[in-house]
């Protein structure tokens, strides 16, 4: 019998350290097809993705993934928690996937495994100590960190390191979820070496998603090359010499700070992550600046990391509405195929016959009687216009209708 595994990513860009997790991944579980819930323009820390989601669909494509399947946007930009679950949902949804497989800072998933099941069940005496930990002004990741440890109370345990990674963050979103939905999937952690999420180091051949937008950044395009695989560094190298690209938020500054300057208080209040009265910080901060870095400092704090405020501006931008986020967790998306080679081809056929596979969004639109799924898709459409805005050229829109399924 064939196996299937499944990877969650952003690939923002696809360097040498996710063709190194495929690779392991598969010969640690010895899968036959690779499936990738892929994000689309924008991402989970409340930013751009570098290029669109059709490039990036090249990219994985052409090292190793056999499907890439879109994560809706909603989740795309969503806390971890939704992130991982609408992605959880996706891949129990296909009912063809064996291994999920993600990287991790431990040395094995057991102690995620263990915080996971806490936070799964979440017994009364966690949810009072956590409640206490967020009433004392900490932001909810550093709040649950302290309360988890005070919940085991034991001298021999002690997760803030554990809690302090990225990736074993997003990890155990994702043992949770697999928990609350009892799915059949198994769990792998793959140790990240080298270097860390969010990390600007170059050790060997080996930068981070963000080491290498800082490279591009600061103009050292030349040191990409061995960073990534050769396919990878051509794809985005084009699209740099294209200009069809954007290395971060601050591309849509005067958008969102339009946004934001022309919402009336109570509105900002309906964006999701807004809470306590923050939009009246937000409403008059945004008269003071017209720099969104300048803006985000005036915003966050310790209750508010950058992450939270990055969405928050996101949201505003994109016209997400905390309604949308509820909806989002409250069905179980659709699936909407992006790219395929042979292999994925076959597992197209191979998917739950109930399912609906989106490979059209105008046949899709012709059919679908779901309002749910429209007002989604039409959050997602709405970021792929926004998206290429930023261009310097061939800023064109309606691009969800006229960029074919990517096929190798």
């Amino acid at each position: 019998m064939k196996k299937v595994l499944g990877i969650v990513a952003e690939y923002n860009p696809f360097h040498n350290g996710h063709l190194y997790h495929i690779e392991k991944s598969k010969q640690e579980t010895q899968a036959d097809y690779v499936v990738a819930i892929m994000t689309g323009n924008f991402t989970q820390r409340g930013n751009t993705s570098i290029i669109d989601k059709w490039e990036k669909t090249k990219m994985a494509l052409n090292n190793g993934v056999d499907l890439v399947i879109e994560l809706p946007t909603i989740y795309s930009i969503s806390s971890a928690e939704n992130f991982a679950s609408g992605a959880i949902k996706i891949l129990n949804k296909l009912d063809l996937i064996d291994y999920l497989s993600f990287g991790i800072e431990e040395d094995d998933i057991s102690n995620l495994e263990y915080i996971a099941s806490i936070l799964a069940d979440e017994p009364k005496e966690f949810q009072e100590i956590l409640k206490n930990e967020i009433n004392s002004g900490e932001s909810f990741a550093k709040a649950r960190a302290n309360a988890i440890n005070k919940f085991v109370n034991k001298d021999n345990k002690n997760f803030e390191d554990v809690l302090s990674g990225s990736n074993n963050i997003l990890a155990i979103e994702y043992l949770k979820s697999l928990k609350r939905m009892k799915s059949k999937i198994k769990p792998i952690g793959i140790k990240r070496n080298s270097v860390f999420y969010n990390s600007k180091r170059i050790i060997d051949n080996y930068a981070s998603s963000t080491g290498i937008r800082n490279l591009i950044q600061i103009k050292r395009i030349n040191e990409l090359p061995r960073l990534m695989p050769s396919s990878s560094f051509r794809i985005l190298y084009e699209n740099i010499r294209n200009n069809t690209y954007n290395l971060d938020i601050n591309v849509f500054s005067k958008e969102i700070i339009y946004k934001l300057r022309m919402m009336q208080n109570e509105e900002i209040a309906d964006l999701p992550d807004v809470t306590e009265g923050l939009e009246n910080l937000i409403k008059s901060s945004v008269e003071k600046t017209n720099n969104l870095d300048e803006l985000i400092n005036m915003i966050k704090s310790k209750r508010y990391t950058q992450t939270r405020i990055q969405r928050i501006l996101l949201y505003s931008l994109l016209g997400i509405k905390k309604d949308d986020i509820e909806i989002s967790k409250k069905i179980t998306p659709y699936v909407r195929v992006l790219g395929f080679n042979n292999n994925g081809k076959e597992l197209i056929s191979k998917i739950n016959s109930k399912v609906k596979v989106i490979t059209s969004i105008k046949k899709f639109e012709d059919k679908n009687k779901n309002v749910k799924y429209k007002k989604m898709l039409d959050i997602d459409k709405r970021a792929t216009d926004i998206y290429t805005l930023a261009y310097q050229k061939n800023s064109v829109a309606n691009l969800d209708y006229t960029k074919g399924i990517i096929v190798i």
